[in-house]
């Protein structure tokens, strides 16, 4: 899961830096607040979920987001 998480980050929201489960988002990606907005409706696509708005507060690192699909899928 992490490896498709990565790929997304770089293919669809254009991430140059390293991509580590730690990274954080915004601090060590600069993923801004819109750009989430996009990569959760990508993640929202691509893996057939549903995030709640409420939850994209809760998500940090890329682990997170990671843990939170595995989660999903089951």
């Amino acid at each position: 899961m992490f490896e498709q998480v990565k790929n997304l980050l770089v293919e669809k929201m254009g991430v140059k830096a390293e991509i580590t489960p730690e990274s954080e988002l915004s601090k060590d990606l600069g993923i801004n607040s819109l750009e989430i907005a996009d990569l959760f409706q990508i993640f929202e696509d691509t893996f057939g979920i549903v995030i709640d708005d409420e939850e994209v507060n809760d998500f940090v690192t890329v682990g997170d987001i990671v843990n939170y699909l595995e989660s999903k899928k089951g």
